[in-house]
């Protein structure tokens, strides 16, 4: 391992261990004790995250004390709670982590805030605008997160850099895409794609809200007008019939720079099964990551395009902190989510970590998507207006 190496996985280290201690007058050195609500995929990924950085995971609860159960013999989670109530009323609790469908959020978030505990909450924020604006406003003073994980792979972070920098310039346009296959039969089915239970919008809400995320995020650019089309591919499936939310969205976007772009995000592409792609376009050079492949980042030039390996030795400061192994030794969407969570958690410390997502950016992707949707079903241009940060 080069020094280099050894710095970057030090930083990284030290990212993961971080927001270990309470701000609120805990011990000193005690660890942080978090709760996890829901007891299904996402709930398995926040508890893995939760140990990542040395957090106490103090109980979990689902829809019935059955499955609150069931879920913490699963996860080796030492208690379950039979309600939400129950949760909250657990004072040594310092953290919640919301993993429901996504109909619950805003009413969960908003009870886990009313307790003076810190949320992480998952995407959507909430299913309109409204309730996102209220937990904007209810998280005021609180540490609030939502997991657009793809922010902590380490060469998101540097393509980031390079735009931040000036050396890619100016934007001059966007390609970019969402791509999944889990959804490609009428017999596949899930929560999702009931409107009462995921919302308006099902694909875009899902997937194209990282993905709009992730463009802003990366380009220091923001999306100020979109035009969109929809389609759902099956009307019904296996356990839904009159299915109103979208299975694939293509959208035109223009930026505030007056930057051009085209997204894509599809449910039902065969083969893909979780390909976030994203191509932005410098005036002095583009660059391009594949969430699939996220080990290495294309920058094209005019002449002498290069692939820059994830090595903490040719990052940027901010893309080598998350190098937490060696180059060469692959990082992916879990070693992503872990800095997330170990950042929420130096959050909830009192120290401010670059990039962290907050319940403003969750409330800028639901702005986003009803924008979409909006545009889709009237088949104009939506203008985003100036004030929708």
């Amino acid at each position: 391992m080069t020094d280099g190496n050894q710095a970057g996985a030090s930083a990284g280290s030290a990212a993961t261990n971080g927001g270990l201690t309470r701000r609120d007058g805990g011990s000193a050195g005690a660890r942080l004790r978090v709760a996890i609500v829901g007891g299904g995929f996402m709930a398995e990924v926040h508890s893995r995250a939760a140990r990542a950085a040395r957090a106490d995971i103090a109980g979990i609860v689902s829809s019935t004390p059955e499955r609150s159960a069931a879920a913490a013999e699963r996860l080796g989670i030492g208690r379950s709670y039979g309600s939400l109530d129950e949760l909250l009323a657990d004072d040594t609790v310092d953290v919640v982590h919301v993993t429901t469908p996504n109909a619950l959020h805003a009413e969960q978030a908003a009870a886990v805030l009313a307790a003076g505990k810190d949320v992480v909450c998952e995407k959507p924020l909430a299913t309109s605008v409204a309730d996102a604006e209220s937990l904007v406003a209810a998280a005021e003073g609180r540490t609030a997160t939502v997991p657009f994980v793809y922010r902590f792979h380490p060469l998101v972070r540097e393509a980031r850099a390079r735009f931040a920098s000036g050396e890619a310039g100016r934007v001059l346009s966007i390609n970019a895409s969402y791509l999944q296959d889990w959804l490609l039969g009428s017999d596949d089915d899930n929560w999702r794609v009931d409107a009462a239970q995921g919302g308006r919008s099902r694909a875009f809400a899902d997937i194209g809200s990282h993905l709009v995320d992730l463009v802003e995020f990366v380009s220091g650019d923001r999306v100020s007008r979109v035009s969109a089309t929809k389609r759902t591919v099956f009307a019904e499936r296996a356990s839904h019939a009159a299915i109103t939310t979208e299975d694939a969205v293509a959208v035109v976007i223009e930026t505030r720079s007056g930057a051009l772009g085209t997204l894509l995000v599809s449910q039902v592409a065969p083969g893909r099964k979780n390909r976030l792609w994203l191509e932005i376009s410098g005036s002095a050079e583009s660059v391009a990551f594949d969430q699939e492949q996220p080990e290495t980042l294309w920058v094209g030039r005019r002449k002498g395009s290069l692939i820059i390996p994830r090595d903490a030795d040719q990052l940027s400061e901010d893309a080598a902190r998350l190098c937490v192994v060696p180059s060469g030794h692959p990082q992916g969407y879990q070693d992503a989510f872990n800095a997330f969570v170990a950042d929420s958690y130096a959050a909830v410390a009192g120290e401010n970590p670059d990039g962290l997502p907050r319940f403003t950016d969750g409330l800028r992707a639901v702005r986003i998507t009803d924008a979409v949707i909006d545009s889709a079903e009237s088949g104009t241009w939506i203008e985003m207006g100036t004030n929708n940060d």
